[in-house]
C-alpha cells in the first residue's frame, strides 16, 4: 500500500513486494534483465501449443493399452465418466477453452495489469497456469474430464492471458527505442514454449507409466511445479521504468513520422477509434489463416505426399500400412515441429524487421507476401516438390509468428506506451475469435472436399484459395490504417494528471534516471540470457532432429 507524506506526495515506503511501487527500477538496473525476465513466462505458457502431446495418452487413461469405449458415449458421457476413455475430440476442447480464455482475459484484465504492475500479473498468471496442471492432474487420477476443462481450460486459460501480456508494457517503455526488438524477444518464447514442452512431457510420460498408469497425471504434476517455479522468477525479475525515463542519448522519433504518435490515448478511447478494428481484423486474418495451416499440418503433409515421403511415391495415403504408415506419420510430426521453430523465429525476425522498415509496411509484407505464397502451395503439391511445399509453409509460419510479435508495437506507435498493455489485451480477442475460424474453416472445407469425391491429395487445394481470400481482406484493413485522430489524444494537462496519479512519478523524484537501463548484456544480463537459452536451444536440438526426417 502506498503512503502519501506531509507534501501530499505519494511514496511506495509501504509497498508490498508484488505492488508496483516495489517494482520500480533503481539506478543501475539493466534494462536487459527485463526479456528474459518475459521469456521465463512465454517459455512457460507457451506449452499451451504442445497440449496435445497429451491427448493420445489420455484418451486410454483407462485401458492404458487401448481406448475403452462405452455404447452411446457422448460429450456429457466423457465429462463424468470414470468406466469410459475419453474421445479425443473433447479432450480438443481444452485447447479450444484455453485459447478462448487467452483473449477475454487479456481483455478483462489489461487495465488492471496496468495498475497492478507486472510483477502481480506474473505471479497470478503462474498460479493459474501451474494451477491448472495440478487441477488437471486430480481429474486424470480420479477420471473427470469437466475437472480438467476447468484446470488447463478456464483457469489455465487465464494464466495464459495474464501471462502473455505481462511484459508487453514494460518492454516497450524499457526499449522505447527498439519496440519491435523488444516485444518480438519475449513473444517468440511463447512459440518456443511447446517446442521446450512436448518433448519434456514426452520423457516424463515414459518415465512415469506403468502397467496401470499412463503417466499424464504424474507429468502434469512434474510439470505444473517446473513451471510456478519458473514464472515466477519471471515475476519478481520484472521492473517498470521510473517515470519519464528514456535510454540515455535516445531522441524520440521525429514527428514527420506521422504513424508514431507522442500523445497517448487512454484506453477508454482506444476501443472506439477505426484503427483499433481494422487492426483486430488484421490480426484476426493473419492468425486464423496460420493456425488453420497449424491444424491440419500434420494430416495435410501425409495425405498429400503419402508413400512419396519415405521413398515409395507409388503408394497413396489410403494405401499406407504398418510399418509405412509410423513412418510417415513420424515424419509429419517432425513437420510440425520445423513450422513450431520457424513461428519463433519469425516472432523475432520480423518484430526487429519492423523497427527499421515500420508496423505497417512489415503487416504489408504478411499479406502480400501471403497471399503469394497460398496460393503457390497447391502448385507445389502438384509438381510433388516437398522442398518448396515445406519452404512455403515455413515462411508463412514466420509471419504468424511475426504477426503476434509486432502488433504490440504496431498499437504502442498509433496509441502511445501509456496504455498499450490493456489495449494490447483488448485487442488479442481476435486470437480467440481465429482459434475458432481458422481450424473450423480448414477443417470443413477439407471434410465437404472428402465427401464429394475429391482426392485426398487435392482436398485443401481450394482451402488456399480460400486463405488467399482472407488476406486480401487482411491487405486492404492494413492499407486503411491511418494515424489516430487528434481528438482521442490525451491533452498534456490530462497526460500530467494521469501520471501524477501514480507512485511512479514519486519514485522519479526520488532515484531520477541517471544509471538505470544502461550496462548492455552485462554478466548478470548475459547469465540470466543463459538461464532462459539452455532450454530454448535444447528444444530447438530436439526439433530439429525431428524436422530433419522429413528430407
Amino acid at each position: 500500500m502506498a503512503v502519501v507524506d506531509s507534501a501530499g506526495r505519494t511514496t511506495g515506503t509501504d509497498a508490498g513486494i508484488f505492488d508496483r511501487e516495489h517494482t520500480i527500477a533503481k539506478p543501475g538496473f539493466n534494462r536487459w534483465l527485463v526479456p528474459p525476465a518475459a521469456l521465463c513466462i512465454h517459455l512457460c505458457i507457451g506449452m499451451s501449443y504442445g497440449l496435445s502431446v497429451f491427448w493420445l495418452p489420455l484418451s486410454r487413461a483407462i485401458g492404458i493399452d487401448k481406448p475403452v469405449a462405452c455404447a452411446g458415449q457422448s460429450m456429457i458421457t466423457d465429462l463424468f465418466t470414470t468406466t469410459c476413455d475419453w474421445q479425443i475430440t473433447n479432450l480438443l476442447i481444452i485447447f479450444t477453452i484455453g485459447i478462448v480464455m487467452l483473449g477475454l482475459s487479456a481483455a478483462v484484465f489489461g487495465g488492471w495489469l496496468e495498475r497492478a504492475g507486472p510483477r502481480k500479473a506474473g505471479a497470478v498468471a503462474a498460479l493459474c497456469w501451474s494451477g491448472g496442471f495440478l487441477l488437471s492432474a486430480l481429474g486424470v487420477y480420479v477420471h473427470q474430464l469437466w475437472i480438467l476443462w476447468i484446470g488447463l481450460g478456464l483457469i489455465g486459460g487465464v494464466g495464459l492471458g495474464l501471462g502473455y501480456i505481462s511484459p508487453v508494457s514494460t518492454l516497450v517503455k524499457w526499449f522505447p527505442d527498439r519496440r519491435g526488438m523488444a516485444t518480438g524477444m519475449a513473444i517468440m518464447g511463447f512459440g518456443g514454449g511447446a517446442m521446450i514442452g512436448s518433448p519434456l512431457a514426452n520423457h516424463l510420460i515414459n518415465y512415469f507409466k506403468t502397467p496401470t498408469s499412463v503417466g499424464v497425471w504424474q507429468t502434469f504434476v512434474v510439470m505444473g511445479l517446473i513451471y510456478f517455479v519458473f514464472m515466477m522468477i519471471g515475476a519478481f525479475a520484472y521492473r517498470v521504468t521510473p517515470d519519464g525515463w528514456q535510454p540515455e542519448g535516445w531522441t524520440p522519433p521525429s514527428r514527420t513520422n506521422a504513424m508514431i504518435t507522442a500523445s497517448t490515448v487512454h484506453l477508454d478511447n482506444a476501443h472506439k477509434t477505426p484503427q483499433f478494428w481494422l487492426l483486430w481484423l488484421a490480426l484476426c486474418l493473419n492468425v486464423s489463416a496460420g493456425i488453420g495451416v497449424l491444424a491440419v499440418a500434420s494430416p495435410m503433409l501425409q495425405e498429400i505426399f503419402a508413400g512419396a515421403l519415405i521413398g515409395k511415391p507409388e503408394i497413396g495415403f489410403a494405401a499406407l500400412q504398418g510399418a509405412d504408415k509410423v513412418a510417415v506419420a513420424t515424419i509429419a510430426a517432425g513437420f510440425v515441429g520445423l513450422l513450431s521453430l520457424f513461428n519463433i523465429g519469425g516472432r523475432f525476425f520480423w518484430a526487429s524487421l519492423s523497427d527499421y522498415i515500420g508496423r505497417k509496411n512489415t503487416y504489408y509484407v504478411f499479406f502480400l507476401l501471403g497471399i503469394v505464397l497460398y496460393a503457390l502451395v497447391p502448385s507445389f503439391a502438384h509438381m510433388g516438390s516437398r522442398a518448396l511445399f515445406v519452404a512455403a509453409f515455413c515462411i508463412i509460419l514466420t509471419m504468424y509468428g511475426g504477426g503476434f510479435s509486432t502488433i504490440p508495437a504496431y498499437l504502442a506507435d498509433l496509441f502511445g506506451a501509456q496504455f498499450v498493455g490493456a489495449i494490447h489485451g483488448r485487442i488479442l480477442t481476435a486470437w480467440s475469435a481465429a482459434g475458432v475460424i481458422g481450424p473450423m474453416l480448414v477443417g470443413y472445407i477439407r471434410d465437404a472436399q472428402l465427401q464429394a469425391g475429391v482426392q485426398r491429395s487435392l482436398v485443401y487445394d481450394r482451402t488456399m484459395y480460400i486463405l488467399v481470400g482472407l488476406l486480401v481482406i487482411g491487405l486492404i484493413c492494413n492499407l486503411l490504417v491511418r494515424p489516430v485522430a487528434d481528438k482521442w489524444h490525451l491533452s498534456k494537462e490530462e497526460a500530467m494528471r494521469l501520471r501524477a496519479e501514480s507512485a511512479e512519478n514519486e519514485a522519479a523524484v526520488q532515484h531520477g534516471s541517471f544509471g538505470i537501463g544502461t550496462g548492455g548484456l552485462d554478466l548478470s544480463a548475459g547469465l540470466f540470457w543463459i538461464f532462459v537459452g539452455i532450454p530454448l536451444l535444447w528444444g530447438v536440438w530436439m526439433t530439429l532432429q525431428s524436422a530433419l526426417k522429413i528430407f
